[in-house]
């Protein structure tokens, strides 16, 4: 009987080759980034003012063109998104066209698709426009850009644009001048560290302090990469701590580079360069290295303020050199003796 049951499942199996994967489709989940997207402008956190704006003008109606530009992973496009939700309702999918940077967003696709949406007529509720996202504005061409000045004017009675971009000054001034300009800041640690902590919730994560310390660190105020980090910490190792936190974020520790600013506060060369040379042999670029000096340098406990404004000075101006694509490990070598320099009694350099 159990040999009948096997070939009946073997044979079962080649007829539906997908078959025997059906039961775990449910175990393939959404990025954590997406599952936990806030759907509503109230759930969006950070940047209270623009939110409250927005929420403004999703009760009124009457949405203008708008800009919203600032720093990555800070909640522009979901903004946007929430905003057109909560304007047009069930009528979203049919009201909403959303290009981003990864599509083609020549001279043709306003011509064609940009225009052929605006002129397309849908039912939406009284006092609604359709709107057009376009993500990541800042990279269209000078001449997608005229070509769609002149959309926006034509049809700003019925299609309303809202353009998200990293550097506003990269959109043409006609646009600029047409448009409503929300600016976004990064998010604060604390912020951050609240949704990190609902997520963990939410998943089931086992983590400690220093783990999310660490998620934080490596953030730099962008949600999105925090929440990435995260997933990415706790499907690879099952536990987040920041020393797993490093591994995956493949950044210098803070605490080797701790280690280097002590030795340049006690004036030891040897000791700075030893640990510069070990984080160069581990392959960290130049820039991982003196990215993370500035984090750990800018949060420094027991180094005066004017000693802090010093050390970030010449860590800004090798940062500087390097990107001009400066010898790194000469430049990271002469940044050390500099920041030793600072540290040593000035009476040692009188004539």
């Amino acid at each position: 009987m159990s040999g009948g049951s096997s070939n009946n499942t073997s044979a079962a199996s080649q007829a539906n080759p997908n078959a025997q994967f059906k039961g775990n489709v449910d175990s393939y989940e959404l990025p954590w980034v997406e599952k936990y997207r806030p759907q509503l402008l109230k759930d969006i956190v950070g940047n209270e003012e623009t939110v409250e704006r927005l929420q403004l003008i999703a009760k009124n109606g009457n949405m203008p063109h708008m800009i919203i530009s600032g720093s990555p992973g800070i909640g522009k496009t979901t903004s946007v998104l929430c905003l057109a939700h909560e304007l047009l309702g069930p009528a979203f999918k049919e009201g909403v066209l959303e290009l981003n940077a990864s599509d083609d967003r020549g001279i043709d696709v306003v011509r064609n698709k940009i225009k052929t949406f605006a002129q397309k007529k849908v039912t939406l509720p009284p006092g609604r426009h359709k709107v057009i996202i376009l993500d990541e504005a800042d990279s269209m061409t000078a001449g997608a850009q005229q070509a769609l000045r002149r959309t926006m004017e034509i049809y700003s009675n019925t299609t309303r644009f809202a353009l998200a971009c990293n550097q506003s000054s990269k959109i043409i001034e006609p646009i600029q001048s047409r448009c409503a300009m929300l600016r976004y800041t990064k998010l604060t640690d604390k912020q951050v560290l609240q949704r990190l902590r609902e997520v963990c919730e939410a998943e089931g994560v086992k983590y400690n302090v220093e783990g999310l310390e660490a998620l934080i660190f490596t953030a730099e105020g962008d949600m999105r990469q925090a929440i990435n980090n995260l997933q990415s910490t706790w499907s690879g190792f099952g536990y987040v701590n920041d020393e797993n936190v490093f591994k995956v974020c493949d950044q210098p520790h803070p605490v080797v580079v701790n280690a280097i600013i002590a030795s340049c506060l006690q004036v030891n060369v040897d000791n700075a360069l030893q640990g510069i040379h070990q984080l160069w042999r581990q392959g960290y670029s130049a820039v991982d290295i003196i990215t993370t000096l500035f984090r750990v340098v800018k949060f420094y406990d027991g180094m005066p303020e004017y000693m802090k404004l010093d050390y970030i000075k010449e860590i800004g101006l090798t940062h500087m050199k390097i990107l001009e694509g400066v010898t790194s490990l000469v430049q990271l070598g002469g940044l050390i003796s500099r920041l030793c320099k600072l540290s040593m009694d000035p009476s040692n350099f009188s004539p």
